[in-house]
């Protein structure tokens, strides 16, 4: 920003300057006037300004004369002066040769300035030689010899062809432009032919004059001695000026310096007349006769320019070079096709500021020929591969710009492809998006596979300067339909290969929406284009930024890489690294799903409630029942007072010492038991919770010989179609059902005996419980220490076992069933729990668990 703000101060200052030397002036109207850049002309008096031309930009230098400077000048002087310089002018106007200063905008006079516009100038050659001219504007050997060369053309041309001599040959009025061309300037005092009346060519003579100021005549440092000697003015006047021009530039100044003083120079003139040279040391030896014969006191023995031309000293590659292109446009496509195949042989040893300033402004003018851009691109690239970064955008870049949108001829992409690297390197970014991308896309859809693969090979080298949204939706895509409709197989790897750089600059999802499934809509399986499928399956598995998911993996990414693995074609060493992507997917998927389902279950104990043997615990804990009373008129209270709270003991205990037996559920308990066990952990099934309930009952216990009192080890139920809700029938048939509670037992109210089935069997409780019979003296007793099955007598303990094991089937009942006991018959066998104690339990048989399960089931 501080070198914006000096910028914009300098040109303000600038202006503001102009503004006051050029007010009024017609040229400030048209041209925009800067930076002084030199001064030129009789004097250096002329002021060389930058600027352009305000209605096309055209870059032009701006000549300034200030009518202040002769102020102090007599008035006659004054006039002289600036009718010498208006005249001066207007010759250099009417000139046009390429070594000759090119007028852009004709001489404008105001009250204050003199002012024209000309092509762009670099510096005056008073300003480029000496000892105090710095290190960057001294010229090196290869430009003078140019230079000199370009004077000799000058000259040829004014003598020859324009018939003019210019008598003013010096520094100060050869102007050095903008490519490093050397151009003729200053036609002050220059002299045309005029013919003498036998035709042959005349050019009067103007004898020097002391009473004029010494800047209206010509310097005498440059004058020819037949000047003062005879009084004859020739072309090879200005050889002789130029022989003092070749010393000046070697040595830094003339041979001598005479100022005003003509007597001084008439005294010189006839030394040299006498051969008396001064020393030359500093002119290389190569060009020292050749100057000396320039300063030969005789015009006629004065070496003409074509002979010099020939000497050695011009015949370096360099300067020749340099020629070649001053010629060039003389040339046909074929000739220069030929001289640009060679240029890069010769760019690498010439200075980079020749190259910058005096080759690249040539070779850019070929631009405009279409043919030749192949020939000529390769050396400008050249050029701009040993130029900074500001000399690429100034002088290289805004000319490259329109040849980037160029396809035709196709060797410019080739070219700009083989180049890629440097131009990315010196291109500022905004320009990269602007015009080499372009360049890449049309590089793609180009039918050169040669092309296409320098185009993929360079192209994830920038891919950082690629947004996003261009990256997915014009590079990508253009790259999977090269990979997908080339026939070349090398370009559909250089694809794979390009797509795999680039992961690393995509997001995951592009990755898993765009760039997988496409692999598989890949129908080559060559050997090459399969390893660098699984080049990009492995990128994208272990860079941590993207990775491959399990579901992806498992459903898309195996299922297609295994049958890649026995393509024909793999070298074992290929089958092996495909078998260890395969394998490393397995693990991955193995660990992840395992971890998965670990997790789930984790979760799954830490929300679940206590399960149903749990549950039974606590209400076995919190819950006492006790068994009925040898009175069955007893009340409730009296029914439980022989029991109280404590842990289930397997034998019947006094009241002192009652135990606690495990609550039996009821059919509606065990229906909400079941449905809640389903809500929260579905695979927990009914025997479940029926294995739970039953899970106390140990032993059964066959019974005595004769039972003591069954009046008193019974429930009684009426047969006779009495209330169902008394029991008082003298039928021997209990149905054990749990009691919460003592308050829940005192009221016997039960609608039917389904109520009382344990098992949820739908009915078969309540024909248990029609069955009637008339003996029942003697029962079995099922016992678990007071929950007992009771048979009718003489029923066989191994037949009910059977009858029991035939019953499994139909638990039911749907009809009744003949047992045969003796002198009754019974409609079903009578078994039913009920709540006693045995006073006697050596004579019982015992029943297993198994056996009560295989019941139950």
């Amino acid at each position: 920003m501080d070198v914006i703000n000096k910028f914009y101060s300098s040109a303000v200052q600038t202006v503001s300057q102009l503004s006051g030397v050029l007010p009024g002036n017609n040229v400030t109207r048209e041209y925009e006037v800067l930076d002084q850049i030199c001064t030129a002309g009789v004097g250096l008096m002329w002021k060389v300004y930058s600027g352009h031309k305000k209605s096309t930009k055209q870059e032009v230098s701006v000549f300034v004369f200030e009518k202040k400077v002769l102020e102090r000048w007599s008035k006659d002087d004054r006039e002289t002066m600036l009718e010498t310089l208006r005249r001066g002018v207007q010759q250099l106007t009417k000139i046009r040769h390429p070594h000759v200063l090119t007028v852009q905008h004709p001489l404008e006079e105001s009250r204050d300035s003199l002012a024209f516009a000309t092509e762009p100038v670099f510096a005056s050659l008073a300003n480029v030689v000496g000892d105090s001219v710095r290190s960057e504007k001294k010229l090196y050997d290869v430009e003078i010899r140019h230079g000199l060369l370009q004077l000799f053309d000058g000259l040829q041309f004014l003598h020859n062809d324009a018939k003019i001599v210019h008598r003013n040959i010096s520094a100060e009025t050869i102007v050095i432009n903008k490519n490093r061309s050397w151009k003729l300037f200053g036609f002050d005092f220059c002299i045309a032919n005029q013919p003498a009346s036998n035709g042959t060519p005349h050019w009067p003579c103007k004898e020097y004059s002391t009473s004029l100021h010494v800047l209206a005549q010509p310097s005498l440092e440059y004058t020819a001695p037949e000047l003062a000697l005879n009084s004859v003015n020739t072309p090879d006047s200005d050889l002789f000026s130029l022989g003092v021009l070749i010393f000046t530039i070697h040595s830094g100044k003339p041979l001598k310096m005479f100022g005003s003083d003509y007597s001084s120079f008439r005294r010189y003139a006839n030394e040299l007349n006498q051969r008396k040279y001064p020393p030359m040391n500093t002119i290389p030896s190569e060009l020292t006769e050749s100057v000396k014969a320039l300063l030969h006191p005789s015009a006629n023995l004065r070496p003409k320019l074509h002979e010099l031309k020939t000497i050695t000293y011009f015949q370096d590659v360099g300067v020749k070079t340099l020629s070649y292109l001053d010629s060039l446009y003389q040339w046909d496509n074929l000739q220069k096709s030929k001289f640009y195949k060679g240029l890069p042989q010769i760019i690498p040893t010439l200075p980079h500021r020749v190259n910058l300033h005096s080759i690249l402004p040539y070779l850019i003018k070929e631009f405009v020929n279409s043919p030749m851009i192949p020939f000529v691109l390769p050396n400008v690239l050249l050029i701009a591969e040993m130029s900074s970064q500001r000399e690429y955008c100034e002088h290289i870049l805004p000319h490259l710009k329109p040849i980037f949108k160029l396809t035709d001829p196709i060797q410019i992409l080739l070219i700009f492809m083989q180049k890629m690297d440097l131009l990315l390197k010196l291109t500022p970014a905004e320009e990269v998006k602007q015009s080499v991308l372009p360049l890449l896309y049309r590089s793609l859809e180009c039918d050169m596979p040669q092309i296409q693969e320098l185009c993929l090979g360079v192209l994830p080298t920038f891919s950082t300067l690629i947004d996003y949204n261009a990256m997915k939706n014009s590079v990508i895509p253009r790259i999977k339909k090269l990979c997908l409709l080339s026939n070349n197989v090398s370009v559909k790897v250089n694809c794979l290969i390009s797509i795999g750089k680039l992961l690393e600059n995509l997001d995951k999802w592009l990755v898993l929406d765009e760039i997988l499934p496409f692999l598989q809509q890949i129908q080559s399986r060559e050997p090459a284009i399969i390893m660098a499928i699984i080049g990009i399956y492995k990128i994208a598995m272990t860079n941590t930024k993207l990775g491959i998911t399990k579901d992806v993996m498992a459903h898309k990414c195996i299922p297609f890489l295994v049958p890649l693995s026995v393509e024909n074609g793999l070298t074992i060493a290929q089958f092996n690294t495909i078998v260890a992507l395969i394998k490393e997917m397995l693990g991955r998927v193995e660990q992840e799903q395992r971890e998965k389902l670990q997790q789930l279950a984790t979760i799954q104990r830490e929300n679940k409630p206590k399960d149903a043997a749990e549950i039974l615990a606590n209400e076995m804990d919190n819950t006492t029942l006790s068994p009925a009373g040898s009175n069955g008129n007893k009340s409730d209270d009296d029914m439980f007072s022989g029991f109280s709270v404590g842990q289930p003991s397997r034998t019947a205990t006094p009241k002192s010492a009652a135990p606690a037996l495990a609550p039996v559920k009821t059919r509606e308990q065990l229906k909400i038991s079941h449905n809640t066990t389903s809500e929260v952990a579905p695979k927990t099934d009914m025997f479940s919770l029926m294995q739970s309930n039953i899970s106390s009952l140990s032993t059964v216990q066959s019974p005595p010989a004769a039972a003591a009192n069954p009046a008193q080890l019974t429930m009684p139920y009426s047969a006779s179609g009495g209330n169902s809700n008394n029991w008082h029938s003298a039928n021997p048939l209990v149905m054990n059902h749990q009691l919460a509670s003592p308050q829940a037992s005192s009221n016997n109210n039960f609608s039917s005996l389904d109520d009382l089935d344990p098992f949820g069997s739908g009915g078969g409780g309540s024909q248990i419980a029609k069955a009637s019979t008339a003996n029942s003296a003697n029962m079995y007793t099922l016992q678990q220490p007071t929950v007992n099955y009771i048979y009718p007598t003489g029923y066989n303990s191994m037949n009910s076992m059977n009858s029991m094991n035939s019953m499994q089937p139909n638990l039911g009942l749907s009809k009744p069933m003949n047992l045969g006991t003796t002198g009754t018959t019974t409609s079903a066998p009578t078994l039913m729990p009920q709540m006693t104690q045995s006073a006697d339990s050596k004579n019982l048989n015992t029943l297993s668990q198994q056996d009560i399960l295989n019941f139950l089931n």
